[in-house]
């Protein structure tokens, strides 16, 4: 599935960076592009209106 791919290409991508658990989803969310921006936006309305603090690993989950 494209999701999966795309979790996968952003992984090996924070890796290289040495990119932080912190940086992660706001590095991750700023590449999204159409579908999956409306798909983070609605993550975002649903977790968040519970209180949810939004991490990479909760994001992967949500996928």
């Amino acid at each position: 599935e494209g999701a999966v791919k795309w979790v996968e290409e952003a992984e090996i991508i924070f890796e290289a960076m040495g990119c932080t658990e912190e940086n992660k989803i706001a590095l991750g969310t700023y590449v999204l592009r159409e579908e999956a921006n409306q798909w983070w936006k609605n993550v975002k309305l649903r977790m968040g209106a519970g209180g949810i603090v939004i991490t990479w690993e909760i994001s992967k989950e949500s996928s």
